[in-house]
């Protein structure tokens, strides 16, 4: 398992299952005591940086939109006004509890090519400011037909954490871990608690590619953890239905999977 208590430079991805009800809409029980916990750990002296999926879906109820739009620039409207609100929101949560939060929108252009540097200054000012850095992939300039872009939070949270030299990335899901075999079809399926090196049989257990149970779930956040731990940073995918158990991560409890970072 990661001594995880030592690890002060922590990168956290809270995905749509975490902050949302299966309506869509926000659940504000959950997200209150996320925000509640992050504050505490943050007031412990841990440098916390956030990548927040939601964006699109409160811009699709902000919008009173009838479903989530499947064409680009209804999508980039959506993100664009939806974003807006969510920073509302951590804004006010955070601020109960005297915590300042900045919002940066990154793109793939900008993690991969000369400006990063100047991304990192910022991101590293802030920390020393004692600022929570929420950040998200800019939707509204991105395009990801032509996959260029990012597309997915789970693999930001990696290049994140990487740029960042984070100690750690946490990735809060509605999952408790990486199971043995899908849970949903095998009743002795259990979670794999450390993964010393990510191999064809841990890609397998996550459900390959092109499978409904691997596809935009599982499949991403195995992706995000190579490149995590291929460049030395540890990773824990974790469910994040309880925040309370972030918790016992921290203290040292056996909660979620540990992927263990490479020798670089």
């Amino acid at each position: 398992m990661i001594d995880v208590s030592k690890k002060k430079r922590i990168v956290l991805k809270l995905g749509t299952s975490t902050l949302t009800h299966k309506t869509g809409k926000l659940n504000i029980r959950r997200m209150t005591n996320l925000v509640r916990i992050l504050s505490d750990l943050h007031n412990a002296g841990r440098e916390l940086l956030i990548v927040s999926s939601g964006a699109v879906g409160m811009g699709v109820g902000k919008l009173n939109l009838p479903e989530r739009p499947k064409d680009t620039p209804s999508k980039q409207a959506a993100a664009a006004v939806g974003q807006c609100e969510l920073m509302h929101i951590y804004d006010d949560m955070f601020a109960k509890y005297g915590v300042t939060v900045a919002q940066i929108l990154l793109t793939k252009t900008t993690l991969t090519n000369g400006r990063l540097p100047h991304v990192q200054n910022t991101i590293h000012r802030l920390l020393e400011l004692g600022v929570i850095p929420i950040v998200n992939e800019n939707d509204t300039v991105s395009i990801d037909e032509l996959e260029l872009e990012i597309g997915e939070n789970d693999s930001l949270a990696a290049q994140l954490a990487v740029a960042v030299d984070a100690d750690l990335l946490v990735i809060l899901s509605d999952i408790n871990g990486l199971y043995s075999a899908d849970p949903r079809k095998y009743e002795d399926a259990e979670v794999i608690r450390v993964v010393e090196k990510i191999d064809e049989r841990i890609v397998q257990m996550a459900g390959g590619a092109g499978t409904s149970f691997g596809t935009g779930g599982m499949t991403t956040k195995i992706n995000a953890a190579k490149i995590a731990t291929e460049n030395g940073v540890d990773m824990v995918i974790m469910n994040g239905r309880d925040p309370e158990q972030l918790y016992g991560l921290f203290d040292g409890e056996p909660v979620g999977t540990h992927f263990l970072a490479q020798e670089v």
